[in-house]
């Protein structure tokens, strides 16, 4: 039986995918499995993912006719998936030696759904460790008490796929696939239906994970169209917390986020191609105004002064017909 399957998508990363590959490996065993997507590179990615099929052990070569994105990716992965339980990676980033055997041990030991997990994170030479905004370690609780307060930083915001392991029997529920054909923030409506859905999780401080940022092909820091996926990442958030039982509670979260993300990509403007960045403004002004009006009134008035004052001349904008989140 497989006890651990690993889903690793892969796109045009031919400069980091070996060490990608070598950190799994440092990782290989008998009961693990690597199921390795390639997302339709063009690169040299897809001959380094061939050799690995053949050399890593446990891993499974799947490939994309077309490209999908990382969350269609992943889900592939999934489906391809027969672990007992599931962890993802990307293919830009790399894990410590043993650190797959620590993560199972934990989620094993706490017998809860989900595990979230601390990370490395990468800019150049530079390390920093980046900890779950969640004060109880090794506890077991309802992931739905750890969405809140609204105007801190809770484990929602940590949406980090990679940063956790999951139990075969969330899948089996529907709550690990991701929404197929986004191409930004597909962790966000998948991390806030896991912490509404799920029975139980816990928090540990197992470092393993190294996130790699600054990364050229990255989303992250390319300006193009499909940065404003975020806006369709984030209308699901809002549609599926409005339809919850506790959606009075919850959605003042959900809304400051989404007032939050909006805010930090307007401040950062600039990096957007011009035509780009006038869709955003279009597009931001839209979705403002689809928010429950009284939730985002409150939401404004808890922000500090220069984000507050930006979406709102932002909700003022007038929004032509048919502007929608596509």
């Amino acid at each position: 039986m497989v006890k651990l399957s690993v889903i690793v998508p892969f796109y045009n990363v031919q400069q980091y995918a070996p060490d990608t590959l070598r950190s799994l490996r440092a990782n290989a065993r008998d009961d693990f499995e690597f199921i390795l997507v390639d997302d339709c590179s063009k690169d040299e990615t897809p001959d380094i993912l061939a050799r690995a099929e053949r050399e890593l052990p446990g891993a499974a070569l799947v490939r994309h006719e077309k490209n999908g994105g990382l969350a269609t990716a992943r889900n592939t992965g999934l489906d391809a998936s027969r672990g007992e339980y599931v962890t993802f990676l990307d293919g830009d980033d790399w894990i410590a030696p043993g650190y797959y055997e620590q993560l199972l041990a934990a989620i094993e030991g706490l017998g809860c759904d989900f595990v979230r997990t601390d990370h490395v994170q990468c800019t150049g030479r530079a390390r920093s460790v980046h900890r779950v905004p969640h004060g109880r370690r090794g506890v077991v609780m309802d992931p739905r008490e750890a969405i809140l307060p609204a105007d801190r930083s809770t484990s929602v915001d940590y949406a980090y796929a990679w940063a956790g392991i999951y139990h075969r029997r969330l899948a089996d529920a529907g709550l690990l696939h991701f929404t197929d054909g986004l191409r930004t923030a597909e962790d966000r409506p998948w991390i806030w239906r896991l912490h509404r859905e799920a029975k139980s999780f816990a928090a540990v401080g197992t470092l393993g994970v190294f996130y790699r940022r600054g990364v050229a092909s990255s989303l992250t820091q390319i300006g193009d169209v499909r940065q404003l996926d975020f806006i369709k990442a984030f209308d699901q958030v809002i549609a599926d917390t409005s339809r919850d039982k506790d959606a009075e509670l919850l959605l003042p979260k959900a809304v400051r986020t989404y007032c939050a993300i909006i805010s930090h990509h307007l401040g950062s403007i600039e990096r957007f191609e011009p035509a780009v960045a006038r869709k955003l403004k279009t597009m931001s002004s839209a979705a403002l105004k689809r928010m429950p009006q009284d939730v985002l009134d409150d939401a404004l008035d808890s922000m500090d002064l220069q984000r507050a004052t930006r979406l709102r001349r932002l909700r003022r904008r007038p929004v032509s017909a048919g502007v929608d989140a596509a």
